[in-house]
């Protein structure tokens, strides 16, 4: 630079000054850095020209009870032959049946022997009558009373105490009960249309 500077001086010629920016360049290039950038006013100009969304699609009860029962619905199956059919039902049942087995084993299992009343559930031999223990509630037929037994046991599947109430017509040879007593009473032959017992201890007196 120093060299041309030096010749130009020698020839005659000023240097020449830098050129100063011209007044309508500053205002374009102003304008540019202000305009917003054409990539984000392509997604506006997009929005607006984007169709409104359809409105949902309002369905009477009927209908949507329908649809709601098609899409719950099963796969439709295949053809089947009657032979398979059966085979199926067969398997079915076999399986339910060993499900039982297996609850009735398990409930044998777990049950265990009633302590409600066991005077009532006696465990007792070939050939040896049964007894029950109960209260006289009438004595007004000659050399017969009528017996009231209370049995207590536990329901097999729900566990509770039940309580049920019996009466039998006993043979009292001596009309020694009388109403209100605890008695004891044996099951023996026939011996009326509807005595099948007799009296063999009274235990207690009425108060």
């Amino acid at each position: 630079m120093a060299d041309d500077e030096i010749q130009n001086e020698a020839q005659g010629e000023e240097p020449e000054a830098p050129a100063e920016p011209d007044a309508a360049e500053e205002a374009a290039t102003e304008e540019a850095a202000t305009e917003p950038a054409p990539e984000a006013a392509v997604p506006a100009a997009a929005a607006a020209q984007a169709p409104p969304a359809a409105p949902a699609e309002v369905l009477a009860p009927k209908e949507r009870r329908r649809r709601a029962r098609a899409a719950k619905a099963p796969a439709a199956r295949a053809a089947r032959t009657p032979a398979e059919r059966q085979a199926e039902r067969d398997q079915v049942r076999a399986a339910k049946a060993k499900a039982r087995r297996h609850g009735r084993v398990r409930e044998r299992a777990e049950r265990q022997p009633s302590t409600t009343a066991p005077d009532v559930a006696l465990e007792r031999q070939a050939g040896q009558p049964k007894t029950r223990q109960g209260v006289v509630v009438s004595d007004k037929a000659d050399k017969t009373i009528t017996v009231r037994v209370e049995i207590s046991r536990r329901h097999r599947r729900y566990k509770k105490i039940v309580r049920l109430t019996r009466t039998f017509h006993a043979h009292d040879e001596r009309n020694e009960a009388h109403e209100g007593d605890l008695v004891r009473i044996v099951e023996s032959r026939p011996l009326s249309a509807t005595k099948r017992w007799r009296l063999t201890e009274v235990l207690e007196r009425a108060q």
